[in-house]
């Protein structure tokens, strides 16, 4: 029997169309993220394999069903849809088109000094009970450690007093927590395991100089100088950067370590 609400008609026609819409739009964000090289602020790098098939695999379902849609459209076929949910019919694939279409318009931001402080930052080593260890290398020389190296390199031998006097060039944002007095500041990157939401911060204090300029939260620093053991905040013997020198750098264009 044929079907004579003219609304429920209406819906088989759009509904497809939807979905198809949808599948593709996605598709086509997952790769714009790749190509834009946006992708890295949302998921670890051993998983943009995963994200750029599922891209190219939506794409490629998308347009079948555009074409196959197409085709009944020319044939004059109504598509046969029946839909048993909760939800009223298409609400699943309009939000997915409208998510999708927010993805296209919003740029994903990279984490800064305001989360890491919402994550609880300290005097104290930033993360560091996170940072799993790694290969432990004696032959890399001090100056050549990365931020997060340092904090791998001190999570494997805590002692603070072992490192003293050691040469240090690192980069990082600033972030100036409230416990830590001006004479200091912190310097920090995120770490990625998975993804965006799974990133924590990691650092390490920063002792100024007189005269040094006070760089303001979020600024991009590269610090020279050499590890000293003080008593911050909450008088615990921590390692310090005793900065000799403090240049601002562009962000990184990826901003997170792993």
């Amino acid at each position: 029997m044929a079907n004579k609400n003219p609304k429920s008609k209406i819906q088989n026609l759009l509904l497809p169309w939807l979905d198809a819409l949808a599948i593709t739009a996605w598709g086509i964000l997952m790769l714009r993220y790749w190509l834009t090289n946006k992708l890295n602020l949302l998921i670890h790098p051993n998983y943009f394999w995963l994200v750029i098939v599922t891209g190219i695999s939506f794409i490629i379902i998308g347009f079948f069903k555009i074409q196959e849609l197409w085709q009944r459209r020319r044939r004059n076929v109504t598509p046969n849809t029946q839909h048993i949910s909760l939800f009223p019919p298409g609400w699943g694939s309009a939000l997915l088109l409208t998510t999708a279409i927010l993805g296209f318009i919003i740029t994903p931001q990279v984490f800064a000094s305001d989360k890491a402080l919402q994550r609880g930052v300290t005097a104290d080593l930033l993360g560091s009970t996170r940072v799993k260890p790694q290969a432990f290398r004696v032959t890399v020389r001090p100056e050549e450690r990365s931020l997060v190296d340092w904090v791998r390199t001190i999570n494997v031998y805590p002692e603070p007093d072992a490192y003293t006097g050691q040469k240090v060039k690192v980069q990082g944002f600033v972030i100036h927590p409230p416990d830590m007095g001006k004479e200091y500041l912190f310097l920090a990157r995120f770490v990625l395991t998975c993804c965006a939401a799974d990133a924590y911060p990691i650092g390490l204090p920063i002792k100024l100089e007189k005269n040094q300029e006070r760089y303001s939260p979020d600024t991009w620093l590269e610090v020279e100088g050499q590890m000293v053991t003080e008593s911050l905040a909450d008088k615990k013997r921590q390692l310090t950067i005793a900065a000799t020198s403090l240049k601002k750098i562009p962000q990184p264009e990826n901003p997170y370590s792993y």
